[in-house]
């Protein structure tokens, strides 16, 4: 087989590929400005690059009282977490569903999270885009369920 006939072959294979998503790492996220979110969990994709969640917010989105005493992983210390919950903010934009990214799959399943089910109440704190511009989406740095909190940034020892 001629090369061009092998290259015309081997764009066609390529061609047929699954489209990757894209990708964010932390550089695109304003980590100066930590955001809490909670709500009904009305998507979960629980797949690599890493787990997701589409969050349903409630009408009446208020931080929690208790957020600042919240108490988190002793894991995540190279994170400042007691100084994000102190200065974590509501956001300022009004969308009522948020895309939450959370950790690959390896991170989730060593801090035993098991799925997220359909419709359950989760926190999260973590952090978005610049001036929040672009889509409503937000990079999990905490993660709240059922009174426990795990910090997506590390693994547990």
């Amino acid at each position: 087989m001629d090369l061009k006939r092998r290259l015309l072959l081997a764009s066609g294979a390529v061609a047929l590929l699954p489209t990757a998503r894209a990708h964010h790492g932390w550089s695109s996220f304003d980590q100066s400005r930590p955001i809490y979110l909670e709500g009904a969990a009305r998507e979960v994709r629980w797949r690599n690059p890493h787990a997701e969640l589409v969050l349903e917010l409630p009408p009446t989105l208020a931080l929690p009282a208790d957020l600042r005493q919240r108490p988190l992983p002793a894991q995540s210390a190279n994170v400042d977490g007691p100084a994000l919950l102190a200065n974590a903010k509501l956001p300022s934009r009004k969308d009522k569903r948020w895309t939450v990214e959370l950790a690959p799959l390896t991170r989730m399943q060593a801090w035993q999270i098991e799925p997220i089910k359909r419709d359950a109440n989760v926190g999260v704190l973590g952090f978005t885009f610049a001036e929040e511009k672009g889509d409503p989406v937000l990079r999990a740095e905490y993660l709240f369920i059922d009174g426990k909190a795990y910090g997506l940034r590390s693994s547990p020892a």
